[in-house]
């Protein structure tokens, strides 16, 4: 079976608009959560969150083919310039898939158009706002741009779906359904009608992101996007590319439970997959980048989910929540996580979580706070968990 290898990737995040000005910010322990600039507001109780800052689209798109985009598909686009750039890589546009994941899509779209016809009382919307709002549309817009021919979609399963996303690409790569992969998540949902709707499922923080930490009251929201090349490692080998780390297991489960509340046995379950589908055991994982909402019943039952795989280790291996620098990415996340599990792998750095106050006794982990921890991790593990019970867990190795 082919073993799957990132040689490639690109980000616009709250962070940073590349990948050197992420990984610097996540090394600084930099958190990007502050007060949001959004028209209406006033009219949120939530006025905090992490934005992608200074972005101008005119630098990076033609003001006609910016009428074809939305702000997330944006974001995917840079993302998957700078990966392939990075990559090095001229592949078979037949045999080159594009797998994107997303959970609201379009939001920005959708909240423009209703706001046009519900608010102000115009008759239409622009031409272009299905186009504009579909789920599938970064994907697309990365293979019309590429010119790739393969298997090209998106993935939308809530906070898990860039987890997801990369999965389904490694899967493919390994069944020979593809050579290459661009895979990630992209996001932009800090629109009004987007933060009143979460408002309205009160998991949201009014000051700050605190991740398995005592008096923590919420998650705060984010935007942003990251894309992998993924490629077989021995042709990223043979033709001397740089390989940033090897992906050697996927691990997707359903809790088949409840659509809010999170279960340490899916959880559990999708971590346990991972290890097995890369052939390691509990005891050889170095370092887990975990979903670390900072809400109380996530954070809770994910520290569950870790002391039935790990056992005793669970208080050991650190631990790490970079929401708390960069806010939760809803179908972005895991792709921009995926980040700090690199640096972790590559420079022997552990982002620090930000906002701690007190150990949770409920939350009986490692954490990494202050400054990023120094080390040598050669396996991490990096998590997903979404409403709806959707997990998707995947392991990393140092190349």
């Amino acid at each position: 079976m082919r073993r799957v290898v990132i040689t490639g990737a690109g980000t616009v995040n709250p962070l940073g608009q590349n990948l050197d000005q992420t990984l610097a910010a996540m090394k600084a322990g930099r958190c990007a959560i502050g007060p949001l600039d959004i028209p209406d507001l006033d009219r949120l109780s939530i006025k905090i969150g992490a934005q992608v800052t200074d972005w101008t689209p005119e630098n990076h798109f033609e003001k006609g083919h910016l009428s074809l985009l939305d702000r997330h598909v944006q974001f995917a686009l840079v993302s998957a310039r700078q990966a392939m750039a990075q990559a090095g890589l001229s592949p078979d546009p037949e045999r080159t898939a594009a797998i994107m994941g997303t959970g609201g899509g379009g939001l920005i779209t959708s909240d423009e158009a209703y706001r046009a016809v519900y608010a102000e009382g115009k008759s239409r919307v622009h031409p272009f706002t299905v186009p504009r709002l579909m789920h599938s549309a970064a994907a697309s817009h990365i293979s019309m741009e590429m010119g790739l021919m393969g298997p090209t979609f998106s993935v939308s399963s809530a906070c898990a779906s860039s987890n997801h996303a990369i999965g389904l690409a490694v899967q493919m790569l390994r069944a020979g359904a593809a050579d290459v992969a661009l895979a990630g998540g992209s996001e932009a949902m800090l629109s009004f009608g987007g933060l009143k709707a979460w408002e309205g499922l009160r998991v949201m923080s009014p000051d700050a992101c605190r991740p398995f930490s005592m008096g923590r009251n919420g998650m705060v929201q984010g935007e942003g996007a990251a894309v992998f090349v993924l490629e077989d490692r021995e042709a990223a080998l043979a033709r001397g590319a740089r390989v940033l780390a090897e992906i050697c297991g996927v691990g997707m489960t359903s809790d088949a439970s409840d659509i809010v509340m999170p279960n340490p046995e899916g959880a559990s379950r999708a971590l346990q997959r991972a290890l097995s589908d890369a052939g390691w055991t509990a005891e050889s994982v170095d370092h887990i980048n975990a979903h670390g909402t900072a809400t109380t019943a996530n954070d809770r039952c994910e520290a569950e989910a870790l002391r039935r795989v790990f056992g005793p280790r669970a208080a050991e291996i650190p631990v790490t929540s970079t929401k708390s620098l960069h806010g939760h990415l809803i179908g972005a996340a895991g792709a921009v996580e995926l980040i700090g599990c690199l640096l972790a792998l590559q420079d022997g750095l552990i982002p620090p979580t930000a906002g701690f106050l007190a150990p949770d006794p409920d939350c009986a982990v490692d954490l990494v706070t202050g400054t990023a921890r120094q080390g040598r991790f050669d396996r991490v593990l990096s998590s997903g968990f979404a409403f709806g019970g959707l997990n998707a867990v995947l392991a990393l190795a140092r190349a």
